[in-house]
């Protein structure tokens, strides 16, 4: 299974910091840092995490961008790649976003790069919430939350996703300061936003008796976070399943347990729907239709068991990223490992619906969990 990863290197992030600079942040810094005979060490830096991955080269496709942004570093040791931006003279803030914005285009499964708080405010601005993120400290300043604790960590992390370990993906903030402000030694922090992070697996949630999940009250909350995420515009076909008819419970609304019922503005608009009938809704509304889907424990079958009416000709309509996969951790636990199986009767499609998908395990709570190829 091969797991796609961005990669984005900025090649002046940390400059300013040696020199007393306090940050790298706009042309005359930077030239006075190097005047000042600063080094870059953002590629050292992005090389201790990469140093960690060496092992998985065969698992590994990097999307990247030209030159000292990425692609030197790869070829130099040894990993597959594709070269999806490139720039000219020296990089720049709006070379990062377009390599980010490629990278998206690409639906890599994460976006690995080196920078500090002023790269993390690029990736934020290109990717928002579409795409898990993991930052390699390099800059001078970290408040960004997005960052790994060391190069070394944010290979360990990825290591732990590449091995299917649970991963889960937490909600975390893009910091940045103002460096005028710092150089005077004033500290005026300011949040951009949030973006998606992997971070070291809690195998524990917080809803617990005797250290495990309470598994109904975990059901509960993960069938209220659904609820709580439903937009206005889309149509939601809420699969079979104990796990799903959580979210119809939630709604307060007649379920059928063994089969699929499409809800719109959270309003049963018809029970026990069929190929045919979501086909239509397809057609009639592209783009603007989720599937709520869950994990048959023990098996791991996320498409193929109980929602035959999710055929291929369905998923190819639907697409990949419009599949709400829910479970409690507990479950993910009970396949020791293994992946997630789809099983529909296009074998193309079941290979492209491969790879880590984001399961929803509870309140604001989420992993990354790799879907096979079988």
């Amino acid at each position: 299974m091969m797991f796609h990863l961005g990669f984005i290197v900025n090649p002046f992030a940390g400059i300013g910091g040696k020199v007393g600079l306090k940050g790298s942040d706009g042309e005359a810094i930077r030239a006075e840092a190097f005047a000042r005979g600063a080094i870059s060490q953002s590629a050292n830096r992005a090389r201790i995490t990469l140093e960690i991955l060496k092992p998985y080269r065969e698992q590994l496709i990097f999307y990247t961008a030209s030159a000292d942004m990425g692609e030197n570093l790869l070829k130099e040791l040894g990993f597959n790649y594709e070269c999806v931006y490139s720039y000219q003279g020296e990089s720049s803030a709006q070379d990062t976003i377009e390599a980010a914005h490629r990278i998206v285009d690409r639906k890599a499964n994460l976006l690995l790069f080196a920078g500090g708080d002023g790269t993390a405010r690029n990736i934020y601005e290109a990717v928002g919430e579409e795409l898990p993120v993991l930052g390699i400290p390099a800059g001078v300043k970290i408040h960004s939350g997005v960052y790994a604790v060391t190069p070394k960590a944010a290979g360990l992390v990825i290591e732990q996703m590449l091995n299917n370990e649970l991963v889960s993906l937490l909600e975390t903030s893009v910091m940045d300061i103002d460096e005028e402000a710092f150089r005077k030694g004033n500290v005026r922090a300011k949040k951009y936003g949030e973006m998606q992070v992997p971070a070291e697996h809690r195998y524990v949630q917080s809803t617990k008796s005797g250290g495990k999940e309470v598994e109904a009250l975990v059901v509960q909350d993960i069938a209220d976070y659904v609820v709580e995420q439903m937009e206005d515009d889309v149509h939601y076909l809420i699969g079979s399943g104990t796990t799903c008819a959580a979210v119809m419970d939630s709604l307060g609304l007649e379920n059928t347990l063994l089969g699929i019922d499409h809800v719109f503005q959270q309003r049963l608009v018809q029970a026990d729907v069929y190929e045919k009938h979501i086909l239509e809704l397809l057609e009639a509304h592209p783009e603007k239709v989720k599937a709520v889907i869950t994990i048959i424990g023990g098996q791991g079958h996320i498409i193929g068991r109980g929602n035959q009416q999710l055929s291929a000709k369905v998923l190819r309509k639907l697409g990949r990223d419009n599949l709400i996969v829910i479970a409690t951790k507990t479950k993910l636990q009970q396949l020791n490992g293994k992946p997630l199986i789809v099983d529909s009767d296009d074998l193309a499609l079941n290979e492209e619906f491969s790879g880590p998908i984001k399961v929803i395990t509870g309140y604001e709570d989420s992993v990354l969990y790799p879907v096979g190829r079988i």
